[in-house]
């Protein structure tokens, strides 16, 4: 029979690096820009506020349930344990789109990147009809593709090797936002705040859910719950203690941005490096220039990462064929990675990245809002269940934050929501035809999870 377990062999500090390593990346690099001179103007740093604060809600009830439930499949296998199927599936259906749309509008955030770092330090430009799509006035954004490819290479090989570059290229962009706000600081213009709030408290808002890009990397977090060696006591680390860090981060990084240039210079594809030739960085904007791109390979790597094992956790239920769920001698699942990595590096290919950013916000709060529920109905249906980490003050955290992700969900188009709509109705559809013929039993989550001598590092 084919291989169907994965390899425990992640601590806690590589948890926390993961979680950082996907949340600080496209947020600050990409999204940023996009949010404040389309949603928010400078109260974008307002925006990343109220974005981390709901996702710090979130974050406590994802603890719960993973600390609860140690198995591969994050919101997915959560939905399972407590509304039944086929919400499940619909959860991990969408689970999937946010990450399969976060990774392409990653690749195409690291291409601008790639390219402006290329014209800043060779005078290169690369030719439009190989660096964007179609819709943009290209053939194919090939940089984009290539980087995909190139961490599907790394991610087939064991998780600790994807965990120990995470790691260092954590400790790397960590670094150059802290010489982003070194050196952008002294080159603050009030003038810049003003107006503060351009777009009204609406704005204010409207950023935050765009802003939920840039957190993906808590679920993420949650997705290797299967592969740490100590699932109950590391992951609630994992999951709040990324959040708390990177909302720090995202605040500092975001003020400075919008001080030092005008927030409607920043919609486009590398915000930071705009920022700086604002006020002629030299030197320091190209060293800041190359060391982002790097940064942003690492949040890319994550993002590949987590629908890999989101689907390995659907297709071993039956949910979706499983053949999908097959491992390799290393203990990561081969085909899938190769799958889904030509799917992503397909869209990042010919799609523009307008296209793509709404799509994951909404397909992640649609999955929050439903582990926040299951919070709540695990409480009154197994009140005596072991729960290694419990949620402080329920129901008041889970409700705000339902009630924080349905409000951030309002402020998206029309377009987005028919999208959104379009997209659950497939995935119900293969659900009713597949999934609910192929269903294998739940698997028995509440037996101890074994922790191999050593510990958890």
């Amino acid at each position: 029979m084919a291989a169907q377990t994965l390899t425990r062999s992640l601590g806690r500090v590589d948890l926390i690096a993961m979680g950082v390593g996907t949340i600080v990346g496209a947020g600050i690099f990409v999204t940023t820009g996009v949010a404040a001179a389309t949603k928010a103007g400078p109260a974008i740093v307002l925006s990343f506020v109220l974005a981390g604060a709901i996702c710090a809600l979130v974050a406590l009830c994802y603890s719960e349930l993973a600390s609860m439930t140690p198995l591969s499949g994050s919101a997915y296998t959560y939905t399972r344990e407590t509304l039944g199927e086929t919400p499940a599936f619909l959860v991990g259906w969408n689970l999937l789109l946010e990450y399969a749309v976060a990774a392409s509008a990653i690749a195409i955030g690291w291409s601008g990147l790639f390219g402006a770092a290329l014209d800043s330090l060779f005078g290169v430009t690369l030719p439009k009809a190989i660096s964007a799509g179609p819709s943009d006035g290209g053939i194919i954004n090939l940089p984009a593709v290539l980087i995909v490819a190139a961490l599907i290479g790394v991610l087939v090989f064991e998780v600790k090797l994807t965990a120990a570059v995470v790691k260092t290229l954590v400790a790397l962009t960590i670094g150059v936002l802290v010489l982003v706000i070194a050196v952008g600081a002294p080159h603050l213009h009030p003038g810049n705040w003003s107006p503060f709030l351009p777009f009204g408290v609406h704005g204010i808002a409207a950023g935050a859910a765009l802003a939920f890009f840039a957190y993906l990397g808590f679920d993420v977090v949650a997705t290797s719950a299967e592969e740490t060696r100590d699932p109950r006591r590391d992951l609630p680390w994992g999951i709040i203690g990324s959040v708390v860090i990177a909302t720090g981060l995202y605040v500092a990084v975001s003020a400075v941005l919008t001080g030092v240039a005008p927030y409607s210079s920043l919609n486009n594809a590398a915000p930071v490096a705009t920022a700086l030739a604002s006020f002629g960085a030299g030197w320091i904007g190209k060293v800041i220039l190359v060391a982002s791109v790097v940064a942003l390979t690492k949040g890319l790597l994550m993002v590949c990462y987590g629908p890999t094992r989101l689907v390995f956790a659907m297709s071993r239920d039956g949910m979706l064929p499983k053949a999908l769920c097959h491992t390799g001698s290393r203990g990561t699942p081969v085909r899938l990675s190769l799958l889904l990595g030509t799917i992503v590096a397909a869209v990042a290919g010919f799609l523009p990245i307008g296209t793509v950013a709404e799509l994951v916000n909404i397909g992640a709060l649609f999955a929050f809002v439903i582990v926040a529920l299951g919070v709540l109905i695990l409480r009154r249906t197994a009140p005596d269940r072991p729960r290694p980490f419990r949620v402080p003050f329920l129901p008041a955290v889970a409700v705000a934050a339902i009630a924080g992700c349905i409000w951030l969900a309002t402020t998206f188009e029309a377009l987005t929501w028919l999208r959104f709509v379009i997209w659950s109705a497939a995935g119900l559809g293969i659900y009713l035809f597949y999934g609910r013929a192929h269903a294998a039993t739940a698997p028995d989550t509440a037996l101890p999870v074994p922790v191999p001598a050593g510990g958890a590092a």
